[in-house]
């Protein structure tokens, strides 16, 4: 080494101080308490890393785990079936449960057909297994009932004579408990929902006949659910659990679901309580995947979606486990959901699981008595698909605060010596979270404006060189300011120092999230746990190496078991929310929400990296490859060149439009047509609107944007369901009046004054499978109770009232009443009555749900785009 090198590695390291006009030199700066020594060698500036070794070492660090959580997630059966489930036998059940169409209550296709194979292939296993140590017995239930849920903002829900397959299998003397297998055969319109369920009802078919053929007797029975109308909002599990016989033995269940096309299905609901079932799960699966982060976040309500495990748990009080495939929800409940893009591994993986855990269950002597193991809940997270580990939540509660102890202890200890900047350090490393933050949604408000929105959709990488480019420069940028603006320049101690930042971050937030139940929490207590540890065996060779790129490959090492599994956890957030981000209305934004998510992700992911940018010698390469992915990225989005839709076969991601052929009648009080009207009724169900399809349907243009008539009730428009709050932007063109062949007929029965001051109203209404009833009370008006749910009227979020109707194959009147109480002084301004009644009908299938108009309009829609269509019409009554 020349003497001149030496000089200068000298000078660069005494220039260090820890605040502005603190500039005290060598002797001082190593007595700091981050690991310095009265002497330390002038040629410790060689133990900091360089700007391209570092930024190399963290990338493939991060390629390396998330080529790993990949290839985790493709491995979808580990080892060779052991043949106790048949996938091949599965998939045959699936072709034919899809090969009839899209199955929407009340059609043949949904009531007949699909019924009809179900009980074929039950009575061949009957047949087949009569002479083993089981009973099965068949009964096709069909319920009529009513109930209120919160869900979608709150609605009410009324079935008439929907339809249940249910098998009962038992030991020939017959069992007092009783396991529950769910799926739903139903689907929505215009899709033929091979994963939205029924792949599922292909695998508990194959489950069916593998616990029938088994030659040792079970020791409780499992009933079979195959439900006919989940799809109307949950209908056919409420006829179920509430008036089965059957029911009263059940004492627990397992549901299977669907979020998206194939994959590995994961646990992603348990309980209430009850953690004897997620060890169960535990101890039983073959191929376990699951997850009590997805639990608490679904339970949070932040997604849109619902299944059958709120039914048996809000109305049946009995725990459960929900399953559900969420890869490629972007084709959910479209007309790509069809069989062929369901992997036979997938079905295998599914059957193994579902059987083994029915099984261990099955032979289990908690599900006799299952209320004396009934409290508490469980942490279960599963490391890359390979193994569960669960624990009760006490116990996680007292390993959290263990955790959290040793890292205060740690912290404290170095906090007591002189010249700590632990706290100005944080508030640094929290700055610089917080302008990111901001700085982001900046950039994604600039997308929005610039009306490049969804962008993503169809390439989701392009997110991350966009936001997650901008995140990690703006943090990188803001901590070298810091470092050379405040502290002169890198060292070891600062490297140190904000480490210890991290781990204090993390510290508080394993804290915060203990305190409030969340069994979530082990996620911070491994993001401290590992880090701390790694930390303290390697003090020595830091110490002694400095940020030796040994010393950095051990200490990467020692954050790979956490890393890698808070990566899942970052996959499944943007495996659910992005495709959701086309289903998720005209009102909410989908750049901030992707922009925060992928910021979010950035944030957590570079926390303990933070402290590398202060043992680096310099940062402006990485920014400026930052900033130039960044800037290509933004220059090509704003461009136009990333169209956020895809009609490719292998992979489509369509644009979700919602059609309806529907004629208008509005009725004055005295009973006479105030005014009518038809039209083509389009609801655009993401945030880019019509922009995209005005150039090739031109019709379809602002100038028939819809306005929301607050006199009418649900502005006036045939909703079919109670989602007007996600998207006000509506289309409405002029079209000939609909005329179905099967109209609905609505009248007043009865009007009468009760002694209690009310008006009970009673109506009777004929009409198609699917209706909503809207109620409207006007101004100073008030419903007090109805024939409903539970006698309490219960509305939506804008103050108004839902009723959600669908009836089976028979058709039969349905009759309501509701009680309304005048208002004591009527608002001259507002419309004349009491209330406004709507009724509304959709003719999902048959002659009725096509018109010439649809027709034409839906052959001009690019082939990019799902336009799900039927007719409709709307007739408002004031009273």
């Amino acid at each position: 080494m020349d003497s001149d090198t030496t000089i200068r590695r000298i000078k660069a390291f005494g220039t260090h101080h820890y605040g502005p006009g603190n500039n005290d030199g060598l002797g001082e700066r190593c007595d700091n308490g981050y690991g310095g020594e009265p002497e330390r060698k002038p040629e410790v500036s060689l133990y900091l890393l360089r700007e391209g070794l570092a930024a190399s070492v963290v990338s493939l660090f991060i390629l390396v785990l998330w080529g790993l959580v990949h290839m985790s997630l493709q491995q979808l059966v580990i080892g060779k079936p052991t043949g106790d489930f048949n996938a091949l036998r599965a998939r045959r059940h699936l072709e034919q449960i899809t090969s009839v169409g899209p199955r929407p209550v009340g059609s043949q296709e949904n009531e007949v057909l699909t019924v009809g194979y179900l009980l074929e292939q039950i009575e061949q296993i009957r047949a087949e297994t009569a002479a083993g140590p089981h009973q099965l017995t068949v009964d096709v239930q069909r319920p009529t009932g009513t109930f209120s849920i919160d869900f979608l903002g709150g609605f009410t829900s009324f079935y008439d004579r929907v339809t249940n397959v249910v098998v009962r299998l038992e030991p020939k003397g017959g069992a007092q408990h009783l396991m529950l297998a769910n799926c739903h055969f139903d689907t929505v319109a215009n899709s033929p929902g091979a994963s939205d369920d029924a792949v599922s009802c292909a695998v508990m078919l194959e489950v069916l006949h593998s616990l029938a053929n088994q030659s040792t007797p079970l020791h409780h029975g499992v009933v079979f659910l195959f439900n006919g109308a989940e799809e109307n909002i949950l209908q056919a599990s409420h006829g179920f659990i509430t008036q089965h016989p059957w029911a009263k033995q059940v004492r627990a269940f397992i549901n299977l679901e669907a979020a998206g096309v194939g994959g590995k299905e994961v646990v992603f609901q348990t309980g209430p309580e009850n953690p004897w079932l997620v060890q169960a799960y535990v101890q039983a699966a073959k191929h376990p995947f699951a997850s009590v982060v997805g639990q608490e976040v679904f339970q949070s309500g932040i997604i849109p979606s619902d299944t059958d495990f709120r039914i048996y748990r809000d109305f049946g009080n009995i725990p459960g486990i929900d399953l559900a495939f969420i890869e490629n929800g972007f084709i959910y409940h479209t007309k790509y959901d069809t069989a062929d893009r369901i992997l036979t591994d997938s079905i295998q993986r599914a059957g193994d699981n579902i059987l083994a855990v029915l099984r261990y269950l099955l032979m289990s002597e908690k599900l006799a008595d299952s209320s004396e193991y009934r409290h508490g809940n469980m942490v279960f997270f599963d490391l890359l698909g390979v193994f569960v580990v669960a624990y009760p939540a006490r116990v996680g509660t007292i390993l959290n605060y263990m955790v959290a102890a040793a890292t205060f202890l740690y912290l404290a200890k170095k906090a007591s010596r002189p010249g700590n900047d632990l706290a100005y350090a944080t508030g640094v490393a929290l700055l610089s979270w917080l302008v990111t933050l901001l700085s982001v949604l900046i950039v994604a408000l600039l997308v929005t404006l610039l009306g490049r929105s969804m962008f993503w959709y169809d390439h989701f990488y392009t997110s991350i060189c966009l936001y997650g480019a901008a995140a990690t420069g703006k943090i990188i940028l803001i901590h070298t300011l810091a470092k050379n603006l405040y502290y002169g320049t890198s060292s070891l101690e600062l490297g140190d120092l904000y480490f210890d930042v991290s781990l204090l971050l993390w510290c508080c937030s394993l804290v915060w999230l203990t305190q409030q139940g969340l069994c979530s929490a082990y996620v911070p207590m491994l993001m401290v746990a590992f880090p701390l540890v790694t930390r303290i065996l390697l003090a020595k060779e830091f110490k002694h190496r400095g940020a030796s790129l040994r010393y950095s490959m051990f200490y990467l090492l020692g954050l790979a078991l956490p890393y890698v599994h808070f990566m899942f956890l970052i996959w499944v957030v943007f495996e659910i929310f992005t495709p959701i981000m086309g289903r998720s209305g005209t009102e909410i934004p989908p750049e901030v929400v992707l922009a925060s998510l992928v910021t979010l992700a950035t944030i957590f992911l570079s926390s303990f990296f933070l402290h590398f940018i202060y043992l680096v010698r310099s940062t402006k390469w990485i920014l400026t490859g930052l900033g130039s992915v960044f800037l290509l990225t933004f220059l090509v989005i704003s461009s136009g060149l990333l169209f956020p839709y895809s009609d490719a076969p292998e992979r489509p991601r369509p644009k979700r439009v919602f059609l309806q052929h529907t004629t208008r009648t509005f009725h004055n009080l005295q009973g006479q047509v105030e005014s009518r009207d038809s039209g083509l009724w389009i609801n655009s169900f993401d945030y880019t609107g019509i922009q995209h399809i005005t150039p090739l349907v031109p019709e379809i243009n602002d100038s028939f944007r819809t306005h929301c008539r607050e006199d009418r009730p649900f502005c006036g428009y045939p909703w079919f369901l109670p989602v007007k709050f996600l998207s006000k932007k509506n289309w409405y063109l002029p079209a000939p009046e609909v005329s179905p062949s099967s109209p609905v007929e609505f009248s007043l029965l009865s009007q009468e004054e009760t002694s209690w001051g009310t008006i009970k109203m009673t109506f009777r209404v004929t009409g198609p499978s699917h209706m909503s009833l809207y109620l409207l009370p006007h101004r100073g008006a008030s419903l007090s109770t109805w024939s409903f749910g539970d006698g309490t009227p219960r509305f939506d979020l804008s103050g108004e009232y839902f009723i959600f109707y669908s009836h089976g194959l028979d058709v039969r009147t349905w009759t309501f009443w509701f009680e309304i109480q005048p208002p004591s002084d009527p608002d001259p301004s507002g419309p004349e009555g009491m209330i406004s009644v709507a009724i509304s009908s959709h003719y999902f299938f048959g002659p009725d749900h096509r018109t010439a108009q649809l027709e034409e309009i839906l052959s001009r829609f690019p082939t990019w785009a799902f336009p799900s269509s039927w007719v409709s019409t709307y007739d408002m009554y004031r009273y």
